[in-house]
């Protein structure tokens, strides 16, 4: 493939089954299904890990969790291992970002020759609180995604505002003026990750009263399983809404959020075609996880189903097929081999040792039987999750308790549980045999809990992190955290 080059959009928290490309028949996103009508859509997209941080890192390096040791929000990238952007600037390639980072300070060498508009964890440090984890403390704050949603004017949106003109000028200045060799633009938005509110003209898009309720939230449709017990328990999120007008309101506001995003992408690749680089341009977007939206009553991240750990990827430009479809599995480890090969950066040891393969190579038929990983380590969680997916299979593996077995394409809301059904013994066998082909499970837990009691320690020991209180979401540059159960 001729070098060409990137313009990387990341959002926040964007659930695949919300975007029209992905069969949502309700949504409005027209500018994200163009892509996926004039690019390549993957159908089976991952996340390495289901919240912010952590999964940052591990797309930024190119390595998985547990390789790298940033096991929660409060483990923040620093600069080390290497990111793509120490790659490129090594080859000579301009490598900037605009938006949410999520990493420790601008201050570390974070790969990028510009941080414009750069959004990091609070204070350098992050969610302390989300490392107690035996047993993990309610958190106070999981009341506010409910009472933020409906109409209204966040400082999120204002931010993700000021990040698309940012993005529009950081094109037409490059229109201007080109570069000698083919650069990377990464542009990461935050919403639709909550506060659930959505500017006024998005959320007129839709009447809360016929939108589609969240599924599986009857009686008997929680799953049976200790370790989501225990994190529903603790992310209570659902608890703290009044009735159904009022989930259906949230559902609104989300849907809003997404459009609102949806239109903030539109100017975005607008602008890149004013510029005259759309031909030399390839585009991807992606979210660094998504959310369960009030599915089983789990509202955020922070499992394995397909709501959480599941992201949209589309590509489009120069050398992508136009209109395809792909369903091997892939995950965001694999944007490092991408982005350098499409910059044209020769491939060198340190890049070959990596998990990831190139998008482009896997829409084109390479590496049809791949496994693709998933872990979490981080609030309310009482034990290590592991995820594999393999072919049509998604194998989860909780240390230290009973794993789950899905079939993904016939059961795609992971209703039936096969784990324990007679003739998929062969298949939950080779779900953990892939799993332990990439990590030790066992040895990984025992490290992330071993890591995250060492960082509470340095903090001044559990006492001193749980009367720091918690917060419902990072603030936005200029804006002042939202405690709740401060001691």
């Amino acid at each position: 493939m001729t070098a060409r080059n990137v313009l990387f959009i990341m959002s926040d928290e964007h659930s695949r089954r919300v975007l029209g490309a992905y069969g949502n028949a309700v949504v409005s996103t027209p500018n994200m299904d163009r892509m996926a009508g004039e690019g390549t859509l993957f159908e089976s997209a991952y996340c390495n890990c289901p919240i912010c941080v952590p999964s940052r890192a591990s797309f930024a390096t190119g390595r998985h969790v547990h390789e790298i040791g940033n096991w929660d929000n409060a483990f923040p990238y620093h600069g080390e291992p290497p990111s793509f952007g120490h790659r490129l600037a090594e080859s000579g390639h301009r490598c900037d970002s605009i938006g949410k980072l999520h990493y420790r300070a601008s201050e570390d060498a974070n790969g990028f020759d510009n941080e414009i508009l750069p959004l990091h964890v609070l204070d350098g440090k992050g969610d302390l609180q989300g490392m107690l984890r035996s047993p993990p403390p309610k958190r106070p704050s999981t009341r506010q995604l409910a009472g933020d949603a409906g109409r209204g004017e966040s400082t999120y949106i204002r931010y993700d505002r000021d990040i698309r003109d940012a993005a529009c000028a950081w094109l037409e200045e490059r229109g201007r003026k080109p570069d000698d060799k083919p650069w990377t633009l990464f542009v990461s938005f935050v919403c639709p990750h909550f506060p659930l509110q959505a500017p006024q003209e998005f959320f007129d898009l839709y009447r809360p009263d016929e939108l589609p309720l969240p599924q599986l939230r009857g009686p008997g449709e929680f799953p049976d399983h200790p370790v989501l017990r225990k994190l529903r328990e603790i992310q209570d999120y659902e608890d703290h809404f009044d009735d159904e007008a009022h989930v259906r309101t949230a559902i609104a506001a989300y849907y809003g959020m997404v459009s609102f995003l949806d239109d903030n992408i539109g100017r975005v690749l607008a602008a890149l075609e004013k510029s005259g680089l759309g031909d030399d341009t390839v585009v991807i977007y992606t979210s660094d996880h998504g959310d369960n939206l009030g599915a089983r009553t789990f509202w955020g991240k922070s499992n394995m189903y397909e709501e959480s750990a599941g992201v949209p990827l589309i590509m489009k430009g120069p050398g992508v097929e136009a209109a395809r479809r792909v369903t091997t599995p892939v995950s965001l480890v694999d944007a490092w081999p991408t982005i350098l090969g499409i910059n044209g950066v020769e491939s060198a040891a340190c890049d070959r040792d990596k998990p990831g393969r190139s998008w482009l190579e896997i829409a084109d038929g390479a590496d049809c039987d791949r496994t693709v990983f998933s872990e979490y380590h981080a609030v309310a969680s009482i034990t290590g999750m592991f995820m594999v997916r393999f072919r049509n299979f998604k194998y989860i593996h909780y240390e230290g308790y009973r794993p789950q077995l899905f079939d993904l394409d016939a059961d795609p809301l992971e209703m039936r549980d096969l784990a324990d059904e007679e003739g998929y013994e062969d298949i939950r066998a080779e779900g953990e045999s892939r799993l332990r082909a990439i990590c030790d499970p066992g040895e990984v837990t025992a490290r992330a809990f071993a890591d995250q009691r060492s960082r509470i320690d340095q903090a001044g020991g559990e006492e001193a992190v749980r009367n720091l209180g918690s917060y419902p979401y990072t603030p936005a540059p200029g804006e002042a955290p939202r405690m709740s159960g401060a001691g």
